[in-house]
């Protein structure tokens, strides 16, 4: 079982997000929050696989729990709750150890296909997040973004941009590993590589890179 903690100042937020994880079968919310301390504070206690946090809560915001989870629960892997008001923020969590970034608005199963990436050690960036995110949260034109993505990735061998595409689309290193037929120790290497010939610190950067290089359909 995939343990959720849950946090959200939105009693009818965390309703709908708690109904939506208990449809799956592989996916339980052992712990709920209704602000950023708390949720820290639940993380520590109870050690969830995933800690799924809205941005905006009171006493301590999403992403300075976010951070905070990240530091003193590393087992724990932590996904924003978003809304496109807030891609802005989105910088500042990839900086603090997110890797998840899930709209609340979006499809339910996409909810749970987060969840699971996320727990499997894989980045999830639900398309509409992405997409928004490359259009206007992360500063610089949009072009001239996707062209320096594109150059970036050209760098990189064909097995490599390969690689980086499944990165992008949220697969875990088993499943990639599946979908190439590689064993998994060599599609960890591939990864590591990819990180560090474009300069970013974790999947969700590289996913972004995947995504505006056209590596990702959104």
């Amino acid at each position: 079982m995939i343990r959720v903690l849950l946090a959200d100042d939105e009693t009818m937020v965390r309703a709908g997000v708690r109904a939506i994880l208990g449809s799956d079968d592989e996916t339980e919310v052992v712990a709920e929050a209704g602000d950023g301390r708390e949720a820290v504070e639940l993380a520590r206690a109870h050690r969830p696989d995933v800690a799924l946090l809205d941005i905006r809560m009171p006493r301590l915001d999403g992403l300075t729990a976010a951070e905070e989870i990240v530091r003193t629960a590393p087992g724990t892997a932590v996904a924003m709750l978003t809304t496109f008001s807030e891609g802005a923020y989105v910088t500042r969590a990839l900086g603090g150890g997110a890797t998840g970034f899930l709209l609340k608005s979006g499809d339910p199963y996409e909810l749970i296909a987060g969840v699971r990436a996320v727990a499997a050690g894989a980045a999830f960036l639900s398309p509409k997040v992405a997409r928004y995110v490359i259009d206007e949260g992360l500063g610089g034109g949009r072009l001239t973004r996707e062209a320096q993505s594109r150059a970036r990735v050209s760098a990189l061998s064909p097995r490599e941009r390969e690689v980086l595409g499944l990165v992008g689309a949220g697969l875990s290193n088993p499943e990639i590993a599946a979908r190439l037929h590689l064993v998994e120790g060599t599609v960890k290497a591939y990864v590591s590589a990819v990180l560090e010939r474009l300069g970013v610190r974790n999947r969700v950067q590289a996913a972004i890179v995947a995504y505006e290089a056209g590596l990702v359909e959104s």
